[in-house]
């Protein structure tokens, strides 16, 4: 909940829904930092960036060179955290810009957009998990092979005020995530939500249900 010394109530969460087209990364990371300017200076509310980027490598801060594409594709190297991951046709990725209370938890805030995403696959029927030892959602386990992730988190936070976010696999291609090293992490595998449930799910059939969990987890926490 909210804490004492805020002055004024929590805002709804502002949703902007670009999905009409796919969005350059960089635009979409000029964008950011520009509701991110007017969050910090309090003139603009909680906002929720939904979009679908065109495809692109980014590297977080912690990227090491053997993550990197092994054909020569050129990567954004950006200021989040965490490695390198792939964006693109298909991943539903969300841009929460909010400002965290005090004082500041950036793991609760990641186990917030972890627990919106998992209620989501939880209502599809897909079974998913969060490890101890790394961000994002899992499928655990099981008959088809070891852990794989189905939504990457990778957050930065600057003013006390969020940027960067989480980005969710629906029914993108796997073949980018072979040219990296997703994440760093070489001992599991990549998977969506089509993959899961051996249908098609799209961007379309996910972005309601999501936003309803985001807005469950963020309002009335963040301001």
């Amino acid at each position: 909940m909210l804490s004492s010394d805020y002055p004024w109530p929590v805002p709804n969460l502002d949703v902007i829904r670009q999905l009409d087209g796919r969005t350059p990364y960089v635009a979409g990371w000029e964008q950011q930092r520009a509701i991110h300017a007017e969050v910090v200076a309090g003139t603009r509310t909680a906002t929720l960036l939904l979009v679908e980027h065109e495809s692109v490598y980014t590297a977080g801060k912690r990227t090491q060179p053997a993550d990197r594409p092994t054909d020569g594709s050129p990567v954004v190297d950006v200021d989040r955290g965490g490695r390198i991951t792939w964006h693109g046709p298909g991943q539903l990725t969300g841009y929460p810009i909010l400002t965290l209370p005090s004082p500041v938890d950036v793991m609760d805030y990641v186990h917030r957009l972890e627990a919106a995403i998992m209620t989501v696959c939880a209502s599809l029927g897909i079974t998913t998990e969060r490890q101890d030892d790394r961000t994002g959602v899992w499928v655990p386990q099981d008959q088809r092979g070891p852990a794989r992730k189905i939504a990457a988190i990778g957050v930065r936070v600057a003013s006390g005020v969020t940027m960067h976010g989480f980005a969710l696999n629906c029914n993108n291609a796997l073949d980018p995530y072979h040219r990296i090293v997703p994440c760093g992490i070489r001992d599991a595998g990549v998977t969506t939500i089509s993959e899961e449930l051996g249908r098609n799910v799209g961007i379309t059939d996910i972005v309601d249900p999501l936003v309803t969990e985001l807005r469950h987890e963020l309002e009335d926490w963040a301001r």
